[in-house]
Parts: C-alpha cells; structure tokens; sequence
C-alpha cells in the first residue's frame, strides 16, 4: 500500500454533457469526483461535452477530492482527442487533473499508449511529467485475464471494476448489475473477479475501487451490495448519485471501533518494542497477542480512519509502572 493514503471511498461519476451537474459536484463530499466523456455522453455530444469537462478543470470551488475525467476508450475514435484537449486545458489555465480513467482495459499496451502520450503533453504544457495518474477500468474478459500487467503498468493509481460491461463479456444471466444471477443459489458469483482484482491491486500497491450500482434510488440495496467488497478490503466504490454518497463514506471507512483498537495497537507495540518497552516483538494486549502482524493490519485500519478524518475514543495505551 502507499504511504500516502488518498481515500477513494466514494468516486463519483458526472456526466461531462450536463453543466448543472458539474456544477453541483463541487459542493458533495465525494472523496473522488471524475466527469465522464464515456458511457454518460452520446456520441453526437462527444466534442461539446469534451469542451465543457476543459473548461470544467479551471474553473474554481473544486476541493481536495480526487479531480479525474473518464475519457473514452482506444477503440473508440474520440481517445485522442479527449487526451490532447483536457490536459492541454490543464496547461493553459490554473487547472488542476489528477487522473483520467481509462475505460475497458483489455492489455497493459494500452496503459502504455495513455502513459507515453500524457507524458509528451505534459512535456509540451509545462507539466510536471508523471504527475497526472490512471485509473484502470476492468470491463472484460482479457482485460481480467491481463489484470496483473495492467496493475504494473505505468501512472496506475486505481484498478476499477467496470461490472456492466464485464458481465455482458462473460455472458452472465442477468440485467441486473450487482445483483446475483438468477438460478445462482449459493456463494457470490461476483467473488473471483472481485477477489482478482483486489490480488492485482494489493500485489502492485494500487486501489481497488468497486462499480457502481445502477439502482440509485435503492439506498439499502446499494448499502448491502457496497458492504460485500468493503468486507474483502476495497478501497471504494463508484457512486452515481448523491444519495449514495454518505452510505458509500459511512461503508468504506473503519468502523469507529476498529479505528480507535488500531490505533491503540500502535501505540501498544511502538512502545512494547522500543528499549523501553523491553524491545519484544510479541506482547500480550489485554487478552490479545500483538506482534508485527498486528501491526500491519492495524496500519491498514488507522491509515483509512485518519484519510477519513475519523477522531479516536477516549482509550489510550498507558505503558505498565
């Protein structure tokens, strides 16, 4: 994992064609808002809609969320364009992008394409070069099969389960995204490609951020699905509406519990081990055994709940007199 956490909890997805929508997107305490140029844009709307997502990067009020555009996909004839026109926006103006996501990766190849030619625009506008990250959606079957090199390829930040698409390139029974197959009776169906990419990410220190779930309106049912890749370790998951925003926050951060016992496992153990604590590398907590492991995971824990903003309990470690 980074040491520098950016919570990715909630990743808001803005039409790049709706100016009213933007606009709002400044004011929600999503921790990642991306426009999108994609699947949320029809493709007669395509150049009206990249003009507007430039111009969108410049304007004032965007706070300290992640700031990203979702352009289209190299199999499409508009990638080149939407690249060249957002970060040289960046370049003219005060803007600010800190990644673009890039849609239905299939190979590492394509990273690398995004990565040489963001590379020479940042070296054309003054950029420092490296700075803008990608944020790689996993929509098919090659790009699943693919997901270790594409996790290792340059500027990735994310890996992003793009669910609709791969379920159609799985051919899954369903028209439902999130939801469970019909017929499908037990386990989760979802579970290897969820668990796959969390490997990748993990492997390669990147974020795994979940899909969206495309019942906006259905907040419990967005609740219980966003739980299930909480449980496994995601970092977040893709929101589509506001009212998905402060279950998505809630979900994707520690519960207060967790938070406030993390933290007092790193105090306990910085201490236990220090010359003072008697230098030991396994210490009894109460009635729980610490050691290096713990440390690790309660890490894992108090790194989220601080990016989160989460404020400890009263409990705090006391050394033995």
């Amino acid at each position: 994992m980074s040491t520098v956490y950016r919570p990715r909890r909630t990743c808001l997805s803005v039409p790049g064609s709706s100016q009213k929508m933007i606009d709002k997107a400044k004011r929600l305490p999503a921790d990642q808002v991306f426009l999108d140029l994609e699947d949320a844009v029809a493709g007669e709307a395509k150049a009206t809609a990249r003009s507007r997502v430039a111009a969108a990067l410049s304007t004032p009020g965007w706070g300290e969320q992640v700031l990203g555009v979702r352009v289209n996909g190299w199999d499409t004839p508009w990638t080149h364009a939407d690249i060249i026109e957002v970060v040289g926006a960046v370049g003219a103006a005060e803007a600010r992008l800190d990644v673009v996501v890039l849609p239905k990766v299939g190979s590492a190849t394509e990273v690398y394409a995004l990565d040489l030619l963001l590379t020479q625009l940042e070296t054309l506008h003054g950029l420092p070069v490296g700075r803008i990250g990608i944020d790689a959606q996993i929509e098919n079957a090659e790009g699943l099969t693919n997901i270790d090199a594409i996790a290792a390829a340059p500027r990735v930040q994310a890996l992003v389960l793009g669910p609709a698409d791969l379920m159609a390139s799985l051919n899954m029974r369903t028209l439902v995204v999130g939801e469970q197959p019909e017929g499908y009776v037990e386990g989760d169906a979802y579970h290897h490609v969820l668990m796959k990419i969390l490997v990748a990410a993990r492997t390669h220190g990147v974020a795994a951020v979940d899909g969206p779930y495309l019942k906006v309106r259905d907040t419990e049912a967005f609740r219980r699905v966003a739980a299930r890749s909480a449980a496994l370790g995601y970092d977040g998951k893709w929101v589509l509406h506001p009212d998905q925003i402060a279950a998505g926050n809630e979900i994707f951060s520690p519960r207060q519990a967790d938070y406030d016992h993390a933290e007092l496992i790193l105090e306990a153990y910085e201490w236990h081990t220090s010359t003072a604590g008697g230098a030991r590398g396994a210490v009894m907590l109460g009635d729980e055994m610490i050691d290096e492991a713990s440390r690790k995971m309660a890490l894992v824990i108090a790194a989220k709940g601080r990016a989160a903003g989460m404020r400890r309990g009263s409990e705090r470690f006391e050394p033995p007199r």
